[in-house]
């Protein structure tokens, strides 16, 4: 069963709640993790796409920004998209090692979370961003999801 981590910021600026994702991308690949950043819009996954060229000096992880034109399978370790990033992947194929981290930046749950062995939420104090994260807290204790709470 996906394990649920909710990583709650205290305080809320312009790009916190990203500067954390890219962390949690960074941890993750040091450990060999395939990434998978879920964004709601475009404008959030090319925020993403620019901090992780730029969040931590000397750091490079290699990405992609995938979308609609895009074809799996795909190389490039941590992948930011809006939508499910199997989609196009014949239903034979296997899970493997590339569905190890989804890293949530969206107001919903995506019906796709449980393909993941971890799910990583990052809140933040901004109000809608709170409301939508213990709404998405709620959804995943509800349906017995083992939920991590780090407050950070």
């Amino acid at each position: 069963m996906t394990q649920v981590d909710f990583y709650i910021l205290a305080t809320s600026s312009d790009d916190s709640w990203l500067r954390l994702a890219c962390r949690i991308t960074a941890k993750a690949r040091q450990r060999k993790l395939q990434v998978y950043l879920h964004s709601e819009n475009d404008a959030v996954a090319t925020r993403l796409d620019g901090l992780l060229w730029t969040f931590s000096q000397g750091s490079f992880i290699p990405h992609r920004v995938v979308g609609q034109d895009s074809t799996p399978p795909y190389e490039e370790p941590v992948l930011i998209g809006r939508g499910d990033p199997a989609a196009g992947l014949p239903t034979d194929t296997p899970v493997s090692q590339s569905w190890d981290l989804m890293i949530n930046m969206a107001a919903q749950v995506p019906e796709f979370f449980s393909r993941y062995h971890r799910v990583a939420e990052v809140i933040d104090a901004d109000p809608a961003r709170r409301a939508s994260g213990r709404e998405r807290f709620r959804f995943y204790r509800d349906r017995g999801y083992e939920l991590n709470t780090h407050n950070i």
